[in-house]
């Protein structure tokens, strides 16, 4: 039940279920701690937590250049999926980019993430395209899906 679940700003503390998180989420490519530090110490970088019952269950983090936003990473613990938790942070991040006067909010997927995808397009996100290639384990193609808070130019 989402009723529970408080979105807030990621924290230091939360380093230690952010990367337990990661790992089970992506064993064969998960981030190290060191990439969470730096991100979170970058000010072009903003990211979230998803907090129910005091435990982190999930993260969200992107980055805003200029006034473009790119989204870094999405990550709900496997036994909290499909409650909710990834709509809610991506609300998050979509609200931070209208915040910063963001254009635009652009991800990377995995082509065969099918719900992902079907979150994605429902939150506006449309395929603009593919990177051949672009994860290696296992191998597989990403669609970058862009949201435009603008319209776009011709």
């Amino acid at each position: 039940m989402q009723s529970d679940l408080r979105i807030r700003p990621l924290t230091e503390a939360d380093l230690p279920a952010v990367i337990a998180t990661e790992k089970r989420c992506f064993p064969e490519d998960s981030w190290p701690e060191s990439v969470f530090r730096s991100a979170l110490m970058d000010e072009l970088c903003f990211w979230l937590a998803a907090e129910r019952e005091g435990r982190v269950i999930g993260y969200a983090g992107m980055q805003a250049v200029l006034d473009e936003g790119y989204v870094d990473n999405v990550a709900v613990d496997p036994d909290h999926r499909r409650q909710g938790t990834a709509l809610a942070l991506m609300r998050g991040l979509l609200a931070e980019s209208r915040r910063k006067g963001l254009r635009f909010l652009s991800l990377e997927v995995r082509a065969g993430n099918a719900p992902a995808i079907a979150l994605y397009a429902s939150l506006g996100f449309e395929t603009v395209g593919r990177r051949r290639g672009y994860y290696l384990r296992p191998p597989e193609d990403a669609l970058i899906m862009t949201k435009y808070f603008e319209e776009k130019e011709p």
